[in-house]
């Protein structure tokens, strides 16, 4: 009887493993997969100027950043979280083809807009299936799998990229981002909905307390560990976001056939790394803890600015791309851990992910705009140096502001959310 029991729970899990694979390597970030090739489009074959370009892509970022908040409450609200995805995914490949077809700044400028409101449904709803299919117990390593396959699509559609660039046009990225968005769709409803718990899902199962009311939002916001954690990545992603399109735009002026074909080496390079650091944080992250994984992945991204200022040659900044790998790759897989580790028992979980993927989209979406009009001021070494400058302010609020989140309890009734771990349960011990 008890073997029966086993294969009953441990089956949605091996049954939808495929599935979320599939979803998760097809859907491979298709958003941030446009912005350095989008770049490189607009700079070299339409001749935008680095300003400009920096600019559309703002607008796309801070779209992003409105419809997170409402997009992770809505995730939490609704039990068809695929067909969400699904909407999205159209979105995507209808703001791809009208970058392509119609290349004006208001076209483009409108297409980014509905490019980052669908974006901002990506992450939460992926993370809730995932969560709502596997429980908490094995969410660590399904999240790792889930960025191993992401990455793994990320440096598949990289290669096709900077293929198509190179011997086709600039465009073709745009034409295949359309394609995989059209596939993801075909993976989202691969999934089986009736194996998804919507209760766990959104974070309700507390596992001690039986707690499954949400939280009010006034609640999240004294959570002083998630806000202090939302502050750094938001500092992180401030500093990281512009680099790759900026480097983009660095090499398109002196090789603008080869830029596509370069661009695509850089991020297949780092995608390639994502990889093995993924299951590294999905096998690891429950043992050795999330905090000192996370501080290694904060530490090579102000390393990675100024080695882009003593480099020329596109070898080097291809090789350089080794670190962004190591960064992206621990940031993908923690930043959910992390959140569902502070938002146990609050059933706000992704609203939390919208609310703190919002902060880090406007540090994200300001780093474009900022970093573009530093380079038409004082060149490409000022801006990378400035964003490193940014990284290294990051990776301290992260250090002496974040907790280990492992083993982290919510506070008891009458407390506000976050006030502490329990004296029951130590920092230090895994759930």
């Amino acid at each position: 009887m008890r073997k029966s029991r086993h294969v009953q729970h441990a089956d949605p899990i091996r049954a939808n493993r495929a599935p979320l694979d599939a979803l998760s390597f097809f859907l491979a970030d298709v958003k941030d997969g446009i912005g350095p090739f989008l770049a490189i489009y607009l700079v070299s074959a339409r001749h935008w100027d680095a300003g400009s370009t920096g600019l559309v892509l703002t607008i796309g970022g801070i779209a992003t950043v409105l419809a997170r908040g409402p997009a992770g409450a809505l995730v939490d609200a609704v039990p068809w979280k695929r067909t969400l995805i699904a909407v999205a995914g159209v979105a995507v490949a209808g703001s791809a083809v009208t970058m392509a077809l119609a290349p004006g700044f208001w076209p483009v400028a409108i297409a980014q807009s509905v490019n980052g409101v669908a974006d901002a449904v990506f992450p939460s709803a992926v993370a809730a299936i995932s969560l709502g299919i596997v429980g908490r117990a094995a969410f660590t390593r399904r999240v790792g799998r889930n960025e191993a396959f992401n990455h793994a699509g990320n440096a598949v559609t990289a290669i096709a990229a900077g293929l198509a660039g190179w011997l086709i046009a600039p465009s073709g990225v745009l034409w295949i981002v359309a394609a995989l968005a059209g596939t993801s769709i075909a993976a989202a409803y691969a999934v089986r909905g009736r194996d998804i718990n919507q209760e766990t899902a959104r974070g309700a199962d507390d596992g001690d307390h039986g707690k499954s009311d949400p939280e009010s939002l006034s609640a999240l916001l004294r959570n002083r560990p998630l806000v202090v954690f939302t502050v750094a990545i938001t500092l992180f992603h401030f500093a990281n976001a512009a680099m790759l399109p900026l480097l983009g735009e660095k090499l398109s002026l002196h090789h603008a056939q080869q830029g596509s074909l370069i661009i695509g080496a850089c991020i297949l390079t780092a995608q390639i790394v994502m990889v093995p650091m993924a299951i590294l944080v999905g096998r690891r992250a429950d043992s050795w803890g999330r905090k000192p994984i996370f501080l290694a992945g904060f530490l090579v991204l102000p390393v990675r600015g100024l080695l882009y200022t003593l480099v020329q040659s596109p070898v080097a900044m291809v090789s350089i791309q080794v670190l962004d790998g190591i960064g992206a790759g621990i940031f993908g897989a923690l930043f959910f851990i992390v959140v569902a580790d502070l938002t146990k028992g609050t059933g706000r979980y992704n609203l939390a992910l919208g609310l703190a993927s919002a902060s880090w989209g406007l540090g994200a979406a300001l780093s474009n705009a900022v970093a573009g009009q530093i380079v038409n001021l004082a060149g490409f070494n000022a801006a990378f140096l400035f964003l490193a400058a940014c990284a290294g302010l990051a990776l301290l609020v992260f250090w002496a502001g974040v907790p280990e989140t492992r083993g982290w309890e919510p506070a008891g009734a009458g407390q506000p959310a976050g006030a502490g771990a329990s004296k029951g349960a130590p920092a230090g011990i895994a759930t």
